[in-house]
């Protein structure tokens, strides 16, 4: 399967690679490629809900793609990619992969702690809860958990209402039993970890495995943000990662150690 992608900004600038979430698509990293259009944006989409095999989903086959697509795109520029939630476990694989091809990763929101019970309930859940993404009631609550506002609410819930069964219930099996790669300790990139203050204990879990996994990680624990720092307050995220990658200036919050 081909993974569709589109293309913003300068590109001759240094490569950002921007990975969405499940749940939400390329459209979450709106205000960021707005913010980075002296940069040469790549926004790709995960999930195509109009083929018909998607539910092959599978975090490392991501990341053998986008890793093929920065080599077709970087041309020995400076590759920066960012990953939020289960695109930030991609970003890890790749990291795990091939980090020589990255410079700067960003993993925002990485569960990295499998949850194998977790894991065996995710079929029958999801088969009992699955009619409830076409009620815009629910899908309300559930973009308000990820702050999808109203600007973006009719795009997630479009997004939301073509899922597939069987891709949604292989996202989440990816998503529940993914754990860090053997390989991830050796990835010589610099490599930011942030997590947000109002997250559950098993992010801010991961967070600090992350960090203690490589000598090159750097974490912080985001004050007062929940799922999603990019959509929920975009200038501070698009900020501090400018800052980081500038100055290596760590945004404000706990210092990860």
């Amino acid at each position: 399967m081909v993974m569709h992608y589109k293309e913003y900004g300068d590109l001759h600038k240094p490569l950002i690679l921007l990975i969405h979430g499940g749940g939400v698509g390329g459209w979450m990293w709106d205000k960021q490629v707005q913010y980075f259009s002296d940069y040469h944006c790549v926004v790709p989409e995960l999930i195509d809900n109009e083929a018909n095999n998607t539910s092959i989903f599978s975090i490392e086959d991501c990341a053998k793609k986008l890793l093929s697509l920065i080599e077709e795109k970087a041309e020995n520029k400076r590759v920066i990619v960012v990953g939020f939630s289960l695109g930030a476990q991609i970003a890890i694989q790749m990291i795990s992969l091939k980090s020589q091809l990255i410079d700067y990763a960003i993993i925002n929101s990485a569960l990295v702690t499998p949850s194998p019970v977790a894991e065996k309930w995710i079929r029958p859940l999801i088969k009992l809860s699955f009619p409830l993404i076409k009620n815009k009631s629910f899908a309300k609550l559930q973009a308000k958990t990820l702050y999808v506002d109203d600007e973006y609410f009719e795009q997630y819930y479009e997004d939301s209402s073509k899922m597939k069964l069987d891709t949604l219930i292989k996202i989440l099996q990816e998503n529940m039993s993914f754990a860090i790669p053997h390989d991830f300790s050796k990835a010589q990139c610099n490599i930011l970890v942030t997590v947000g203050e109002k997250e559950k204990g098993n992010m801010k879990k991961s967070a600090l495995h992350l960090v203690n996994s490589n000598p090159n990680c750097q974490g912080v624990v985001l004050s007062n943000i929940g799922h999603g720092v990019s959509l929920a307050n975009p200038e501070f995220f698009n900020r501090f990662v400018e800052e980081w990658l500038i100055d290596g200036k760590l945004p404000e919050g706990k210092i990860i150690k």
